[in-house]
């Protein structure tokens, strides 16, 4: 008997699980990351961090600049098959200059890993990632890492996360010592006990408890240490918070995991909790309504574009978020804001910088569309139908820069960089009114760096960035724009769609334009 398009459909989405991991720099995302793919047969050996300087990189980094300084300075995306799911990884970047692409590419997430080295607890980078998944109100798993290392005790880090980011926590499992005195994990919800061999964890051992009293630990661990967990258990079992899903779903209670990624200690373990608790590709919401997933007609949103990932051709790759339906390479479908039917012939798949063409994919998939220049970020592709998500803000940069070109000659390249890499959301471009003068505006520093590092390698560019003091932009909306009211602390610009922006240099400068133009509206993401 032949399955219906419906029922595949269903089929698929229930296998998929799509989340993106998040974490400060040397958390440990990228060895996280390395772990998990390897237990999915994507890649055969994990080149570990300290490795990156000699002739090994991490798999999901690709760009150049990334390989130098081992760091993810993009977003990637890997995918792999375990245990009869389909996965689908979003590597957001950890590195403390992040740009507005990592923002982007926790929208195309159903779900986040959040990574927690088990000695610096809860840090800033974490904190801004962990706000723009609470705002979507998005399930949040954490993984508190490096248990092989002396680490806060458990307690604090649960305390922690509820005080500086306001989420509640659930203990999956509970460490068995830590450092030099890690025995193991013992896991709350299946009791057994989850044995640490020091570096060999290509096996797991794992033994079967009636409960934390169990004599096998006591002869295990020894007396100090089991006397430590039963406190600690018994504790937990009466004042802790109960595993709840649907509070899990809703993003008000994280279940966390103990393990040490570089020792291969606890993933397995996590990976199987992970996709038995986290949620398959969830409804979108559109101009006209809610999008389930399970709808027969195709659509999917662009949520990065990358230029020159392959340098030798000088490509653009659109990758698209799959939201409903089933894509087949070859299908037509309507690009929305253009207003025309195009055929979608060179859909890919990633692992990294290793593609392969794909025949079909499913809601929850990220694919990858050769880009001749047609797309731009928030674009929305459906099978008929004007279906536009409202997926993608544009978030407000905080340190901004004027740009010059070093060689009048080159306008024409210079132009093209500029376009480009605004389009890929690397930098916002701001004009000022008075003298048409450029300025460039980054969520972190590092984009700056890599701004200037794309323009001389990818388009032979030499730039200059002047730095400028201003903090804040606001998108405003008034129907009298004033532009003498903007002079002191703060410049009225234009960006690339003319919208009307107000650059601000402190807080005091912001609440005072606020006063003076008391019918405007202020806004922190595009209109």
């Amino acid at each position: 008997m032949s399955v219906s398009l419906k029922d595949e459909i269903i089929q698929e989405v229930e296998k998929r699980r799509t989340f993106a991991i998040i974490a400060h720099p040397d958390a440990g995302k990228t060895t996280l990351t390395e772990k998990l793919l390897l237990f999915g047969g994507a890649i055969r050996e994990a080149g570990s961090v300290k490795a990156r300087k000699a002739s090994r990189h991490a798999t999901s980094d690709w760009m150049e600049i990334e390989k130098q300084r081992g760091i993810s300075v993009t977003s990637s995306v890997m995918q792999f098959d375990y245990n009869g799911h389909r996965i689908n990884i979003l590597d957001t970047p950890g590195h403390q200059d992040f740009s507005e692409d990592t923002y982007r590419t926790l929208t195309a997430a159903d779900c986040a890993v959040m990574l927690i080295d088990v000695a610096k607890g809860v840090e800033p980078q974490t904190i801004k990632l962990f706000q723009v998944c609470s705002q979507r109100g998005i399930p949040i798993f954490t993984f508190i890492n490096k248990l092989d290392r002396e680490g806060k005790n458990p307690f604090d880090l649960m305390e922690e996360l509820e005080r500086v980011l306001g989420i509640r926590s659930v203990p999956m499992n509970w460490p068995i010592g830590m450092g030099r005195d890690l025995c193991g994990v013992y896991d709350r919800m299946k009791n057994q006990v989850e044995l640490f061999n020091g570096k060999d964890h290509s096996t797991i051992e794992v033994r079967k408890v009636d409960d934390y009293n169990d004599s096998i630990i006591r002869e295990m661990a020894g007396d100090f240490l089991t006397d430590q967990l039963i406190a600690d258990l018994e504790l937990l079992d009466v004042a802790g918070d109960q595993f709840d899903l649907e509070k899990v779903s809703r993003g008000e209670l994280t279940p966390v995991f103990f393990g040490s990624a570089v020792n291969n200690f606890g993933v397995q373990t996590f990976l199987e909790n992970f996709l038995q608790l986290a949620p398959k590709p969830t409804p979108r919401k559109s101009e006209d309504g809610i999008i389930e997933p399970t709808s027969e007609k195709f659509t999917g949103y662009v949520f990065k574009i990358q230029a020159n990932m392959n340098p030798a051709h000088r490509d653009r790759i659109a990758f698209l978020r799959i939201c409903s339906g089933r894509f087949d390479r070859g299908m037509s479908v309507k690009h929305v804001r253009a207003g025309k039917d195009i055929k979608l012939s060179q859909p890919q798949q990633f692992l990294a910088q290793d593609r392969d063409i794909v025949e079909s994919a499913y809601p929850g998939d990220i694919i990858g569309l050769f880009d001749p220049g047609i797309f731009r970020i928030g674009d929305s592709l459906s099978q008929g139908g004007n279906v536009v998500f409202n997926e993608l803000p544009t978030f407000s940069p905080e340190i901004f820069a004027k740009v010059t070109i070093k060689n009048a000659l080159k306008q024409k390249q210079y132009q093209k960089g500029i376009d480009q890499l605004t389009e890929e959301g690397t930098i916002q471009v701001f004009r000022t009114i008075s003298f048409d003068d450029t300025i460039l505006g980054v969520v972190g520093q590092l984009q700056f760096e890599v701004f200037e590092y794309r323009m001389r390698a990818e388009y032979g560019v030499e730039v200059q960035l002047q730095r400028m003091t201003y903090q804040f932009a606001r998108w405003i909306i008034d129907d009298n724009i004033d532009p003498s009211k903007f002079r002191i602390n703060s410049a009225l610009v234009k960006d690339k769609k003319d919208n009307y922006v107000v650059l601000f240099e402190n807080e005091y400068a912001m609440r005072t334009a606020m006063e003076k133009n008391p019918t405007a509206k202020f806004l922190d993401t595009a209109p």
